[in-house]
């Protein structure tokens, strides 16, 4: 029995592992309005601000708005991760040109997953 419910969480962790994705966030300072997504509305930001803009890859001609994902940080300098995963809504498309991660988070959000010795963390995230 015992050997049947290790077998279980070790699919359980796999299947979550294999469905995620990995990529790179930083965080960016306000203002945060106007947005791509819904302009100057401040009803757009989700409560405790965890809100991300979203780069060319995840942007989809607009219709990452709106979108949720589950995030964590993996790794970065000085070991910046706290352990937890967050939940974040796409308000916007990345304020600079070229992008410098796959996602910027609010500075709340950022701060929510990583200490800040550094701005640029990897993390893993599914929607």
């Amino acid at each position: 029995m015992a050997l049947l419910f290790l077998a279980i969480l070790v699919t359980a962790a796999i299947s979550n592992l294999v469905h995620a994705d990995i990529g790179t966030a930083s965080y960016y300072n306000p203002p945060y309005i106007p947005t791509k997504c819904d302009g100057d509305r401040e009803e757009q930001f989700p409560p405790g601000n965890l809100f991300v803009a979203v780069s060319e890859g995840l942007w989809d001609n607009g219709a990452a708005c709106g979108r949720r994902y589950r995030l964590r940080c993996l790794s970065g300098p000085k070991r910046p991760c706290k352990r937890r995963t967050i939940d974040v809504k796409v308000v916007d498309f990345c304020p600079f040109t070229p992008c410098p991660s796959t996602i910027m988070l609010s500075r709340d959000a950022f701060a929510a997953i990583a200490h800040k010795h550094g701005r640029k963390i990897n993390i893993e995230y599914i929607q």
